[in-house]
């Protein structure tokens, strides 16, 4: 998801509880960027220590969509001040025009392999491999079209799959963290993610951190060669035992990577304007659902 992520609420929980397996559908997708469905790592499967009903993954689905959008269906399609790319669904999806590559993970193109997997039909402008879009001035004057509308309408449609899509994601992330982790520190990483996991609001902090800031893995995801991802946080927690302490403990880690985060960061993004709203999607993460 883009940077910016400071609308007032910035938080979120909903209880967590059955995964069914259609929600690893493409895990092997999102963790090697191919599109060939495949059963999800074994080491994925043993992460979810908690799992969810229908109805609370529709709860999380719902508090993202107000994390990244305060809830609006014209939030669905934003293209934010500073950014060099628009962002989509309820998980405000990256997506870069043609010719313009960032530092941060690409996630639309891979929610439209994970809806063709799915055989979900999509709007025609959701397909090209870049945005349509090469400008913020662009792409507000294409804003109130039939094209752009008729994308938010199928988003608002389609908030189900735009959920199952972040929890893939999110249970692939595992593989990925440890895989990058110093080696003397992946059992307490992992450790610190059964945790974390072990109560509903810490379950959808693994969920919600994910989408908002990444897994921590990639190269280009730093500033001054320090991450701000789930590995930094999970990899930044002090000792504590599972439960609501290790929620807990994940939320202050969360702030702490992130302040770190805003003081690496180029001056001229003027990151510190976001902190608040940052922190206060965090202390979410703490609050029993």
């Amino acid at each position: 998801m883009p940077e910016h992520a400071a609308l007032p609420e910035r938080a979120g929980a909903a209880s967590l509880a059955v995964m069914r397996p259609v929600i690893f559908v493409g895990v092997a997708m999102l963790v090697g960027l191919d599109c060939a469905l495949a059963s999800p790592p074994p080491q994925a499967m043993a992460a979810a220590t908690t799992t969810l009903n229908p109805a609370q993954k529709s709860a999380i689905g719902r508090k993202i969509w107000r994390n990244e959008c305060a809830g609006t269906v014209d939030g669905l399609t934003t293209w934010n001040a500073g950014e060099e790319f628009p962002s989509l669904g309820i998980g405000h999806f990256i997506w870069y025009p043609a010719g313009k590559r960032g530092r941060f993970n690409e996630t639309w193109p891979q929610f439209v392999a994970f809806a063709k997997l799915r055989a979900v039909a999509l709007p025609a402008v959701a397909l090209p491999a870049a945005s349509p879009w090469s400008s913020k001035a662009e792409f507000q004057k294409a804003f109130n079209g039939a094209q752009m509308t008729g994308l938010r309408n199928w988003l608002a449609a389609q908030v189900g799959l735009q959920t199952d899509f972040i929890l893939a994601r999110s249970r692939a992330a595992l593989p990925k963290i440890l895989a990058t982790a110093p080696v003397a520190e992946r059992a307490r990483i992992e450790a610190n993610y059964r945790k974390v996991g072990a109560t509903p609001n810490g379950t959808y902090a693994l969920i919600d951190y994910v989408n908002f800031k990444g897994d921590g893995s990639l190269a280009t995801e730093r500033y001054q060669g320090v991450g701000w991802g789930l590995l930094q946080v999970l990899a930044g927690m002090h000792e504590v035992v599972g439960g609501q302490a290790a929620a807990a403990e994940f939320a202050a880690s969360a702030k702490r990577v992130l302040a770190r985060r805003v003081g690496n960061s180029p001056p001229q993004r003027g990151e510190k304007r976001w902190l608040e709203g940052w922190g206060n999607r965090c202390n979410s993460y703490a609050r029993p659902l």
